[in-house]
């Protein structure tokens, strides 16, 4: 496998394109009052477009990102960008941390440090890691699926090729949220002989089936199911459309920054830890440089594409099996899916289960102190 270093570089042309884009929006109306009711709040969005059209600093925010050791090379004819970051540490154990949707590798930036050094952030360098962070196919600096199919699982089977073959990995860790924990939990499964263990955020499941002879829901179970269907109700729109109609979605946001930022700013709004404020979690240029990752490589329609390509080609293991590599589950309380643990423990083996006191569905940018913390003490046993 043939890997070459990256460095990001976005030419000039595309960002001044950006700047006209920006100056020319036509905003839509809104009703008097109704805040962010009906989706993202009209003088919110004005004021970050008006912020990134004026003072905002790509080539700043490049320059940072360009600090970590970025690569590129082709898993199954697939370009794939990723960081590659050694431990600081006697024994380093490597780990893949992979993002989610309407996230990017820039989610882990701040997180990075924290496992590769832990010395230097209040920690034991015992607990050091050698940390890969790519980017999802169809996602920021990876290319484009050209094919059908792309789903959420067939990652796992590219990410165990980098780690293997790539990087020369044979025994590693494996951490994720949102699309990242599917990525994760697949790729325990599907490769026990590699992962020593997995850490999510997010945990999937099943419900059992009536006179199947499994074990009846308990309460706390019945009342997730509700939560879980109130929470589609009120918040899956975006899911739906972008599991079955995202190419009409595409042209949009392809073509309107401002209209990308209001698309991508509200979920981290809605799901973040932040009572409404999310300029009290994260920075506008925090808000800003994962977006105008996905502006300069046109990706909003290839990694909204991953929507459709798993809807139409779901990855469900057999009824009753359970995945058997040791799993750590970090339960955020604004995380929009929160399973109680009988749910977890049907489908996983569950080692370590940690109530956060604090955070979201972005844990990494959000509260990374307390999500490095968990991985360093999940995967301190399995360092052998």
């Amino acid at each position: 496998m043939d890997i070459q270093p990256f460095r990001i570089h976005v030419a000039d042309d595309v960002l001044e394109d950006l700047r006209k884009r920006l100056a020319r929006t036509r905003w839509p109306d809104e009703i008097p009052g109704s805040g962010w009711d009906y989706g993202s709040n009209l003088a919110y969005i004005k004021e970050l477009v008006e912020y990134w059209r004026d003072s905002f600093d790509w080539r700043a925010q490049e320059r940072a990102i360009n600090e970590f050791n970025q690569y590129r090379t082709a898993v199954d004819g697939l370009g794939i960008h990723f960081i590659h970051e050694r431990g600081k540490g006697p024994n380093p154990l490597p780990i893949i941390i992979t993002h989610g949707w309407p996230g990017s590798f820039f989610e882990m930036l701040k997180i990075i440090p924290m496992l590769t050094d832990p010395a230097s952030h209040g920690g034991d360098p015992a607990d050091s890691f050698d940390v890969v962070v790519p980017s999802m196919p169809g996602y920021g600096f990876s290319d484009p699926p050209k094919e059908r199919g792309m789903a959420s699982w067939r990652i796992s089977d590219l990410w165990a090729k980098l780690m293997t073959e790539g990087l020369g990995y044979e025994r590693f860790a494996a951490q994720g949220g949102d699309w990242g924990a599917g990525v994760t939990t697949r790729l325990g499964y599907a490769y026990p002989q590699n992962v020593v263990g997995f850490h999510v955020t997010m945990l999937g499941g099943a419900a059992p089936v009536p006179g199947s002879g499994e074990p009846e829901l308990t309460e706390a179970e019945k009342v997730f199911l509700q939560e879980r269907d109130h929470w589609w109700q009120a918040e899956q729109g975006y899911m739906h459309i972008q599991r079955t109609k995202p190419q009409t979605l595409g042209y949009g946001l392809n073509d309107s920054p401002a209209g990308l930022a209001a698309w991508i700013v509200e979920k981290w709004r809605t799901w973040s830890d932040c009572n409404g404020d999310v300029e009290s979690v994260y920075t506008k240029d925090e808000l800003l440089t994962n977006v105008t990752i996905y502006w300069v490589t046109q990706s909003i329609n290839s990694a909204d594409r991953l929507y459709y390509e798993t809807h139409h080609n779901p990855w469900v293991p057999a009824r009753g099996e359970r995945n058997q590599v040791p799993c750590a589950f970090a339960a955020f309380p604004k995380e929009i899916s929160r399973p109680p643990r009988e749910w977890a423990e049907r489908s996983y083996d569950i080692a370590r289960w940690t109530v956060m006191p604090k955070g979201g569905h972005f844990a990494a940018m959000e509260v990374p102190d307390l999500l490095a913390e968990d991985l360093r003490a999940f995967f301190r046993p399995y360092r052998g």
